[in-house]
Order: structure tokens, then C-alpha cells, then sequence
């Protein structure tokens, strides 16, 4: 990030790294509880096990991020990008999610409960064992149309 090393585990609560570019960064079980991550550049970022609780992410770009059981519970990522992002058993319980491109992205395991979906485009998702309990799926659309159901298969 601009020349600074960001460690693993790295507490960064309510940090402000707006318009970051954290291309490739490492931040493993990083505390980001809060932090604003607005338009932040994430592309290949390891965010494995972090923190992101209420933090805003919209319109950020995590292509090809990994965040593999990072808590993102009641995170904002309207309109961010994400592509091929890997989110096996991520918690999004009451993240907005709203006008999201979901495209081949892996959500197996994933805790969605209360999540808003609206508007998102499914294409490639992985939603094995995902729980979508409560989640607002309106408009969602699938490779085989429009959302019709309850669970993951019914995309």
C-alpha cells in the first residue's frame, strides 16, 4: 500500500484506505472492523480469516481476492467488483451486496442469513451449502434466469 507493509494481523479498525491500492497485500486475520475501504484496489489480496465487520467496501475491486472465513457481517459491497473471488464459509450475515457481479465466485459454506442481494448477477457462483436464509434476492439473476427459490440449487 503506497510503499507501507501492512503485516498479518495487522489492526486496522476504522482505518480510512479509501481509493488503497492493496494489490496482492497479505492481511491474513487482519482486524478491519469498521474500515473504510471505499473504491480500495483488493485484486489478488489474501484477506483469509480477517475482520471486516461493518466496513465499507463499496465500489471496491476484489478480483480474485481471497477471503475465506473473513467476517463480513454487515459490510457494505455495493457495486464492488468481484471476479473469481474466493469466499468459501465467509460470514456476509447482513452485508448489502446490492448491484454486485458475483461472477464466478466461490460462496460454498458461505453465511448469507439477512443479506441483501438485490439486483446481483449470479453467473458462476458457487452457493454449495451456503445458507441464504432471509437473504433478499429480488431481481437476482442467475445463468438459468431469475432466482426462484430458497436455496443455492434453485440458481
Amino acid at each position: 500500500m503506497n510503499g507501507y507493509c501492512i503485516e498479518p494481523r495487522a489492526k486496522l479498525r476504522d482505518a480510512n484506505l479509501a481509493e488503497a491500492d492493496l494489490t496482492d497485500a497479505y492481511l491474513m486475520n487482519a482486524d478491519l472492523t469498521g474500515a473504510n475501504l471505499t473504491g480500495s484496489d483488493l485484486s489478488n489480496a489474501d484477506l483469509t480469516g480477517a475482520n471486516l465487520t461493518g466496513s465499507d467496501l463499496t465500489s471496491a475491486v476484489l478480483y480474485r481476492a481471497i477471503l475465506s472465513g473473513a467476517d463480513l457481517t454487515n459490510a457494505k459491497l455495493t457495486n464492488t467488483y468481484m471476479t473469481d473471488t474466493y469466499m468459501v464459509g465467509a460470514n456476509l450475515t447482513g452485508a448489502n451486496l446490492f448491484a454486485v457481479n458475483l461472477h464466478h465466485v466461490n460462496l460454498s459454506n458461505a453465511n448469507l442469513t439477512g443479506a441483501n442481494l438485490d439486483t446481483v448477477s449470479l453467473f458462476g457462483v458457487n452457493l454449495t451449502g451456503a445458507n441464504l436464509t432471509g437473504a433478499n434476492l429480488h431481481n437476482a439473476t442467475c445463468p438459468n434466469g431469475k432466482w426462484h427459490g430458497t436455496s443455492g440449487a434453485d440458481c
